[in-house]
């Protein structure tokens, strides 16, 4: 699962005379790579990848190794002080830009350069993600994710909406539109009364219409991003800038809106949701309605059960009439420390390839980087009776806003998730956003 929130990465100080984890040179004389995801869905479909690609090698094999978000950052940001890391890694541009900065990454344009690649496969706006500032290339696209509305299409008929509803709702930061009128039917206290009937207790919530994922911390992915997206807002004005936008009156009006379904009880508190996995209340029936990224499609429409019927729509359309998505990607880096720089570049070159994008995508459990894969990736869900359009068709629209890439991201985040956190539990005003700006643009100075 791809998450936003920041690991440390303190104590990763100079790498490139530190020795790889790979396991070398084995007695048949092959040489062994190490590669590390998260995800544990995507973990057959590379194993898949990694034994195709070794019959296409007279020397080199692949050992995968899956490990939880939280480990896995923590194994790869020690790692490149103790030299036991993987070769070759799943990244994540929170994380990346530190890494790249650091050397902790190998540049990949003289590879690409030799190998002729056509870097045009992707969808539009990938590469660029795993460039530095100065347009050098670390990574190669891998996969994508878009934002979309997961609901409980059980929940929703009881209540009168039909997926034509859900699929055109509206929002603004003063009044929320039909999303906030939406929400407010879909919640429902202990005694049966919905949020927008009299005699509605907010304080013995049964049913929320809007759940809670964090704060949203500095980034807001699967939070708000899509609805200051279609303010004109984004967190910074490029990649790579140098400055971010916190202090922004539609920022803060947009948080403004967000926290006030707390107030009403339509959205849990941040202190009833810590610690609560979104998708398991969506499942059991305590959440109508959640945002949240493509990669747990897969999740959630495999729990479908004679009480929960999952369901997808659109984000909602904002004042400028449009439905807006923050769009992300992955992509595999070479650690600094490999021992077998030429050998992992094969490894990430095949990753990058139609004949490893196209089995993800006949997973059906995320969308591959390669444009034709992700045509296949679409089928593939199709087949399995999931429409995911609600996430596609913001690539195809042209609706999306990058992930936020800059230096010092950790920091950023390291600022921005207290100041969220509080003002998501009410400690705090949406006037703490100025200084907080000030704090995060002093990073840069």
């Amino acid at each position: 699962m791809k998450r936003i929130t920041i690991a440390s990465t303190a104590a990763v100080g100079i790498v490139a005379l530190l020795a790889g984890c790979s396991a070398g040179a084995p007695s048949d004389g092959k040489v062994t790579l190490s590669y590390g995801l998260w995800d544990a869905n995507q973990l057959p479909a590379y194993e898949q990848c990694a034994a195709d690609f070794e019959k296409t090698q007279d020397d080199i094999k692949v050992k995968v190794e899956q490990v939880g978000w939280d480990e896995y950052w923590n194994k790869i940001t020690t790692g490149f002080v103790s030299g036991e890391n993987f070769d070759v890694f799943t990244s994540h541009v929170a994380f990346y830009p530190e890494f790249q900065a650091s050397g902790q990454v190998l540049p990949l344009d003289d590879y690409i350069e030799a190998d002729e690649l056509d870097l045009s496969i992707y969808q539009d706006g990938l590469v660029e993600l795993w460039q530095d500032p100065d347009g050098v290339q670390y990574g190669l696209p891998k996969d994508f994710d878009t934002i979309a509305l997961f609901y409980n299409s059980q929940f929703t008929d009881a209540a009168g909406y039909t997926a034509e509803d859900l699929a055109s709702l509206t929002w603004n930061p003063e009044d929320g539109g039909t999303y906030e009128d939406v929400i407010a039917h879909l919640t429902v206290d202990a005694n049966g009364v919905r949020g927008d009937e009299p005699g509605f207790d907010k304080n013995n919530v049964a049913t929320y219409g809007l759940w809670m994922e964090a704060s949203g911390g500095a980034d807001g992915q699967t939070q708000w991003s899509f609805l200051t997206a279609s303010l004109g807002w984004s967190q910074t004005d490029e990649p790579w800038a140098d400055s971010y936008n916190y202090d922004a009156p539609e920022f803060a009006d947009t948080i403004s809106w967000w926290y006030s379904l707390v107030e009403k009880g339509y959205m849990p508190s941040l202190e009833a949701q810590t610690g609560i996995a979104w998708a398991d209340q969506l499942i059991a029936g305590k959440a109508a309605l959640v945002p949240n990224g493509s990669w747990m499609t897969g999740h959630v429409f495999g729990a479908a059960s004679d009480t929960f019927t999952p369901a997808l729509a659109s984000t909602p359309e904002g004042p400028d009439g449009k439905s807006w998505s923050m769009f992300n990607g992955l992509a595999d880096n070479i650690a600094a420390t490999t021992k077998h720089p030429d050998e992992a570049w094969e490894w990430v070159k095949y990753l990058g390839s139609a004949d490893c994008q196209d089995v993800v995508a006949d997973s059906a459990v995320v969308f591959p980087a390669i444009k034709t894969s992700t045509e296949k990736a679409v089928a593939a869900f199709e087949a399995k009776g999931v429409d995911v359009a609600a996430f596609a068709d913001h690539v195809t629209n042209g609706t999306t806003v990058l992930y936020p890439i800059t230096d010092h991201k950790s920091d950023v985040n390291a600022t921005m998730t207290p100041v969220m956190e509080s003002i998501m539990s009410g400690k705090s005003g949406t006037d703490a956003l100025v200084g907080a700006n000030d704090q995060v643009n002093g990073l840069f100075k």
